[in-house]
């Protein structure tokens, strides 16, 4: 008798609906979710000269942490009010180039049990004590059937580099009710990153399912703040001048808007966190000189400098190593001035 080519799939558990969590665990008064994400609009399209500066862990694994740094930084937004929007990345999934821990909504036991009922449940009240905090937050949306327990929390959403190509995020981008940074490809390609912001900018009808649990027929209505970030690559870095002018002018070719989120870490930093004040300082050297189209910056950061395998040590990452937070003030500190020196 002939074995059969693929095993039965298993069911390890049943995820509560996003209209039930949405229901148990609400946006509480006085979040102004709205008015961030038109606080980033306004950036985005040059109607706020401000600079977007998007910091925080690589990706959220201790709640406990995760919140002591969201306080921390806002805190010292203060300081940076006029020249920067501050957003925190309060990232719960991270996708991986093969495999490993994919973040606090798919394995919040950080032991490969994959509880992600649990933690749907844990991310979203994370987001919830961080907005109180008064900051935006940043998400990246991997698992595209998880960005509705989420989305309704989040002011700045992006796409990363490795399902950037891909159709479903894509028309994800579309749906999301808040501007979308899109970006450029593992090997360095801008190009699939602008074919992405196209693709994410037009309407889209996909299959999904609906707060109720129903599969459903969803529509994208296109996502007009999409725009592109530049994260280098294994081909090298792009955040300098020249290669943001490149940028600019790829998006100006196609009719796009000439505006790009630069992110310090990944390919632009060799993944060496320590490398980041230096490309943050070029970036504001650009942005001193009168560089317009460099929108924003992304920065990671934690309590702690640098990063382990396991949770053992508070405040540190367990994915990519990151800044402590005392540097990261000191770096948004050269990015307001060079917001100022722009003005003058």
């Amino acid at each position: 008798m002939t074995a059969p080519l693929l095993a039965a799939p298993e069911t390890l558990g049943l995820l509560p609906t996003s209209g039930e969590l949405l229901s148990d665990l609400p946006v509480r008064p006085g979040h102004g979710i709205h008015a961030h994400r038109e606080a980033v609009r306004r950036v985005l399209d040059g109607e706020d000269d401000r600079v977007l500066a998007v910091v925080g862990p690589c990706s959220i694994h201790d709640p406990e942490a995760g919140l002591e740094y969201a306080r921390g930084l806002a805190a010292a937004s203060a300081r940076w009010t006029g020249d920067l929007l501050v957003v925190l990345r309060a990232y719960l999934e991270k996708p991986r180039s093969v495999v490993g821990w994919k973040g606090l909504v798919h394995d919040p036991a950080l032991d490969g049990s994959g509880d992600v009922a649990e933690g749907l449940r844990l991310g979203r009240e994370f987001l919830l004590d961080a907005a109180d905090t008064g900051l935006p937050l940043a998400g990246e949306f991997v698992e595209p059937l998880v960005a509705p327990y989420l989305a309704d929390l989040v002011s700045y959403g992006a796409i990363g580099a490795r399902t950037v190509a891909s159709q479903p995020h894509r028309q994800l981008a579309s749906w999301l009710p808040m501007p979308v940074g899109l970006k450029n490809a593992v090997d360095g390609d801008v190009g699939v990153a602008v074919d992405a912001i196209r693709s994410a900018i037009a309407r889209h009808v996909f299959p999904g399912v609906g707060h109720d649990g129903a599969p459903a027929v969803q529509q994208g209505a296109g996502n007009a703040q999409a725009h592109l970030i530049l994260r280098g690559g294994t081909a090298g870095t792009n955040y300098d001048a020249e290669s943001v002018g490149q940028a600019l002018a790829r998006l100006r070719a196609v009719g796009l808007p000439e505006r790009v989120v630069v992110d310090a870490s990944h390919g632009n930093s060799g993944k060496d966190h320590r490398r980041q004040p230096g490309v943050v300082a070029d970036l504001a050297a650009q942005i001193a000189q009168g560089q317009r189209g460099l929108v924003g910056v992304m920065v990671e950061s934690f309590l702690y400098e640098g990063r382990q395998d396991t949770a053992q040590r508070y405040g540190v990452s367990i994915t990519d190593a990151c800044l402590a937070l005392p540097e990261t003030v000191d770096v948004l500190d050269t990015l307001a001035a060079a917001v100022r020196a722009r003005r003058g």
